[in-house]
């Protein structure tokens, strides 16, 4: 039987817990990942291992979703055409920015992402062709900077009037083209090295376990309620790692990174307690 450090195990439990929610709801392993893996490897190391398992990740969840693939794929070519050029930036980006300050840029970007999804903020767009080739640009810039993507596509394809298998073909398409594009820029600036490829050998068993159990897990719980769960905990931990980030570069002291953490924390709760409190109305008031 293998031996892990209590490193390896840490990141091996929490690539499974994220693949877990990545099967189940579509996305989310890059989010949850990250946080906790950032507080034992740096941003050069982690990204690449990253990339290649959401490559696997994302293949398998598009052939999973391939009969919904027709009604969607159509939709989805101009978000995809604007990722090329925001992976470049991106992938440039990472090789020029130091280490704590990518890990803390890292967690600001994806907070605000984060707590919109677990407050329930919708974002219906109309004109879906129009946004495409921006979003994509800015999301390509977000995916090869942090190897995160899935809030902002949750926030734009939730209220897109997507059926759940075509929501998931349709994240898991546009991530298929952004990983393999991304993995393309790393392997052009040399960023594949024996610590990544390590990597991502030791949290591959864990996507190949977590993701069929989440598609499992979903058919016994509330998606909504799971989908809420999973985003208050991703919080948490953004929040938790922010502050040791701002701490680390000496812009904050211990209390006030604290004192943040305490204020996001009340936040998930009283988003949660807000959300329990409608629906007792709404049960209370329906016929």
């Amino acid at each position: 039987m293998p031996s892990f450090t209590p490193a390896e195990l840490t990141l091996f439990l929490t690539a499974l817990l994220a693949a877990l929610v990545n099967g189940a709801l579509g996305y989310g392993f890059s989010s949850i990942t990250v946080p906790v893996a950032l507080g034992f490897v740096a941003n050069r190391v982690l990204n690449p291992a990253l990339v290649l398992l959401e490559l696997v990740l994302n293949l398998a969840s598009l052939f999973l979703n391939r009969r919904s693939l027709p009604a969607v794929w159509r939709r989805m070519l101009p978000l995809i055409a604007g990722l090329l050029p925001g992976v470049i930036v991106g992938g440039l980006f990472l090789t020029m920015v130091a280490a704590v300050a990518l890990k803390a840029a890292t967690y600001v970007v994806l907070l605000p992402l984060i707590l919109l999804q677990a407050a329930g903020v919708r974002w219906p767009i109309r004109n879906e062709r129009a946004i495409g080739v921006p979003f994509g640009l800015g999301l390509g810039l977000l995916y090869s900077t942090t190897t995160i993507s899935g809030p902002p596509l949750a926030l734009l394809l939730n209220n897109q009037g997507l059926a759940q298998d075509e929501f998931r073909a349709a994240i898991a398409l546009i991530r298929v083209a952004e990983s393999s594009l991304t993995l393309v820029t790393y392997l052009f600036l040399g960023l594949y090295g024996s610590s990544s490829l390590g990597l991502f050998w030791l949290l591959l068993p864990a996507v190949a376990i977590g993701l069929p159990l989440g598609r499992v897990l979903l058919r016994r719980v509330s998606k909504e309620a799971f989908r809420r769960l999973c985003m208050g905990v991703d919080a948490a931990l953004v929040s938790v790692g922010l502050g040791f980030a701002l701490q680390q570069l000496g812009w904050v002291d211990r209390a006030v990174s604290y004192a943040v953490t305490a204020a996001i924390g009340g936040f998930i709760v009283g988003s949660a307690w807000q959300r329990f409190l409608l629906l007792r109305k709404n049960q209370v008031t329906s016929p």
